[in-house]
């Protein structure tokens, strides 16, 4: 198991903490466990990482709406 420090200051919204949002305090739905499984952490990572290919695909998209 793997033990994840707090950030008080990140929350569900914020796709930088995101991957810490599994064990970690969340200003929207309050603190949870302070140690998660390998499988929860990679399945974090793997949500995390989708997120930011949303968020390169809309960067690409809005680019070539730019000209």
């Amino acid at each position: 198991m793997e033990s994840v420090h707090t950030n008080k200051q990140a929350c569900c919204g914020d796709e930088v903490n995101m991957h810490k949002a599994v064990a970690s305090h969340c200003c929207c739905h309050g603190p949870s466990r302070h140690f998660i499984t390998k499988a929860e952490r990679k399945e974090a990572l793997e949500q995390y990482k989708d997120q930011l290919q949303k968020e390169l695909t809309g960067v690409e998209e809005h680019l070539q709406e730019l000209g």
